[in-house]
C-alpha cells in the first residue's frame, strides 16, 4: 500500500508541475498579447485561477502525506507513549471525521454546479469544487492507512508525533 501511495505522490507532484507551467505560459502569454498586441486571451486568467486551486489542494494532498504541514509537537513530545498514542488515534479520527465534512460539503457543490459554465471558458464550474472532493477522498485514505499502520504495530514512536523538523529556518 506504501508503494501505491508513493505512486499516487509522485504523479501528484508531477501535475502541480504541469500546472504550474501551464499557469505560468497563461499569464506571460496573456501580459505579452496585452503589451505587445493590444489584445488578450480571455479564458487565461480564469484558467489560471483554476489551476492554481487544483495546484494548492494537490499540495496539501501531498503536505499530508510527507507530513510537511504546519503543527505544534511541544504538549506531544512531553507526553508518555501512551498518551502519544492516544493524541495519534484522536488527531487522525479528527482528521478523518473533517476530511468527510469537506468530501460530502464538496460533492454537493460540485452536484450543484455541475451545469453551471464558467463565464469565460464555459467550463463545468463543477470542476472547480471537486478539487475538495479529491483532497478529502485522498486525505481519509492517507490518514486511514496511518490509523492502520498504527494498529498493527508497524510505526515507530516517532511517527506518532505528525509533524517533521526540518534543517530550513
Amino acid at each position: 500500500m506504501n508503494r501505491l501511495i508513493d505512486v499516487y505522490m509522485a504523479v501528484l507532484k508531477t501535475l502541480m508541475g504541469l500546472l504550474l507551467a501551464a499557469m505560468v505560459v497563461l499569464v506571460f502569454g496573456n501580459v505579452v498579447m496585452r503589451y505587445v498586441f493590444d489584445s488578450g486571451i480571455s479564458v487565461s486568467d480564469e484558467l489560471a485561477r483554476w489551476f492554481f486551486v487544483w495546484m494548492v489542494f494537490l499540495g496539501a494532498i501531498v503536505g499530508v502525506r510527507e507530513h510537511k504541514h504546519l503543527g505544534l509537537d511541544t504538549l506531544v513530545r512531553m507526553l508518555s507513549p501512551f498518551g502519544r498514542k492516544t493524541c495519534f488515534v484522536l488527531s487522525h479520527g479528527l482528521m478523518i471525521f473533517a476530511s468527510i465534512l469537506l468530501v460530502k460539503g464538496s460533492w454537493l457543490q460540485t452536484l450543484i454546479n455541475l451545469k453551471v459554465a464558467a463565464p469565460a471558458t464555459g467550463l463545468s464550474t463543477g470542476l472547480f469544487y471537486g478539487t475538495g472532493v479529491v483532497f478529502g477522498v485522498s486525505t481519509i485514505l492517507i490518514f486511514s492507512w496511518e490509523l492502520v499502520l498504527f494498529a498493527t504495530g508497524r510505526m515507530s514512536e516517532d511517527d506518532l508525533i505528525g509533524v517533521r523538523e526540518t534543517e530550513e529556518h
